[in-house]
């Protein structure tokens, strides 16, 4: 009897400790360091740069004080570093932030007794940049922002000669607008050993937007669109989309065309796609944890794959066979996994195809078009002067002006001079949410 005593007095002490222990440990990984140095938490990237030398680089940002509520223990950053490591800077908590960024956005529904405001997610919105993207991709950014009542976080791929200007431009915008987002730069980065082959891949860089679930890790869910993209209302309201989501789907995506007698893909496509007219991805909608987390039904072989294990093994095969580079291999991924993808209408990802020859967007003749996608050059020359006009309307319009008389209104005008187009006879639908989106009035800074 008094040896098991012993044995019990025995665990009891190591029990006692153990405790001691973890509790120690938890408080230390709390802890704020103090000093410049900070932790330097460096979960590894998916893959090294091309440049291992390229230095860390910041994508300025400056957000407001934020109370340190309990879903807030790492201080929410406006600067990200680049390595292309994930790091912690000076003023960050010891534990690890990004890996813990699920607890960091998550949003608690506190009782009316509490009078705690509840905290918004924030929305992710990513562009990949190259050669001559800078003004568009601005114009983009500002019609995000100009709308927008949610903050948002840019990720901005660029091409290293693009950073500064980025950041020269978007550090100039009025403080009223200014405080509505962060954003962080990023250089262009593809897996080494087919670096080259993925960049020249349709348009130059276009391919990194499939590399974003496995490059953006402490990223959960991101709206990722084409330099040529304009929103009409909210960037919320599409992000919404996310919470109609079943258990299976990890994307949304417009149809590539709404007629399949018409449609490119139905005719001309020499490799699988997504149902009868294929997708576009000029705007896509990713939860990116489900993504990283799925094997992939596949052509190639009977095992399933995973997103990073799939897509090389996918360029090798079909790399011949396909027009529109990384939009053919989306594809080709999600004929195979048609479960996984959510399908949104065509005014979600308008474009010229939708009224070059008459219109043929039902859901845009109803309720306008709410995304502008002016994809093969159309903001730039003359082809499609109605598309032109909205894009150089958001373009000059100034910050904080009275957003009727100096964007709407000289928009309608100047949509008046395309009524000779199948798109220029169907200008109301280019000012119809337009219309909506100003009447709520976030652009005039009030």
């Amino acid at each position: 009897m008094r040896r098991y005593l012993r044995v019990l007095l025995v665990c009891m002490v190591f029990a006692f400790f153990s405790v001691l222990y973890v509790f120690s440990q938890l408080a230390s990984s709390l802890e704020t360091p103090s000093g410049g140095a900070g932790s330097d938490a460096r979960p590894r990237a998916a893959f090294q740069p091309r440049d291992p030398g390229h230095r860390a680089r910041k994508g300025a940002g400056n957000e407001g004080p934020e109370n340190q509520h309990w879903y807030n223990r790492c201080k929410n950053l406006s600067v990200t570093y680049w390595n292309p490591y994930w790091r912690l800077p000076p003023g960050v908590c010891g534990m690890n932030c990004y890996m813990d960024s699920a607890f960091r956005y998550i949003m608690r529904r506190p009782d009316s007794s509490e009078g705690v405001p509840v905290r918004e997610e924030r929305v992710h919105l990513a562009v990949v940049a190259c050669g001559q993207r800078l003004e568009e991709t601005l114009t983009m950014l500002k019609s995000a922002v100009l709308f927008t009542r949610r903050t948002l976080h840019f990720h901005i791929f660029a091409e290293d000669e693009l950073h500064h200007s980025f950041k020269e431009a978007l550090e100039a915008w009025p403080d009223p607008f200014r405080s509505r987002f962060n954003y962080t730069v990023y250089p262009i980065t593809f897996p080494p050993e087919n670096a080259k082959e993925w960049k020249k891949l349709f348009k130059p860089c276009a391919s990194q937007r499939l590399f974003l679930p496995i490059i953006l890790k402490e990223v959960d869910s991101l709206l990722y669109v084409d330099t040529d993209i304009l929103f009409l209302r909210p960037v919320e309201d599409v992000w919404a989309f996310l919470s109609q989501f079943n258990s299976t789907q990890m994307a949304a995506m417009a149809p590539e065309h709404e007629d399949p007698r018409i449609a490119w893909y139905s005719r001309f496509a020499r490799h699988p796609y997504h149902g009868k007219t294929g997708i576009n991805s000029g705007v896509m909608l990713m939860n990116m944890t489900r993504i990283r987390g799925k094997l992939f039904k596949n052509d190639m072989t009977s095992v399933e794959l995973s997103w990073e294990d799939l897509l090389m093994p996918l360029l090798q095969k079909y790399k011949l066979n396909i027009t529109w580079g990384d939009q053919d291999l989306l594809n080709i991924i999600f004929h195979h996994n048609p479960e996984s993808l959510f399908v949104f209408p065509c005014q979600w990802n308008y474009r010229p195809d939708h009224c070059i020859y008459g219109s043929n967007c039902l859901q845009a003749e109803q309720d306008g078009v709410f995304i502008l996608h002016g994809n093969r050059g159309v903001y730039h020359d003359e082809k499609q002067p109605a598309f032109r006009a909205v894009y150089e309307a958001i373009q000059k319009y100034p910050f904080g002006a009275d957003p009727l008389h100096f964007l709407l209104l000289p928009l309608e005008a100047q949509l008046q001079q395309s009524t000779h187009t199948y798109c220029g006879r169907v200008r109301h639908l280019f000012t119809k949410t337009l219309q909506r989106s100003i009447s709520r009035d976030p652009a005039s800074g009030r």
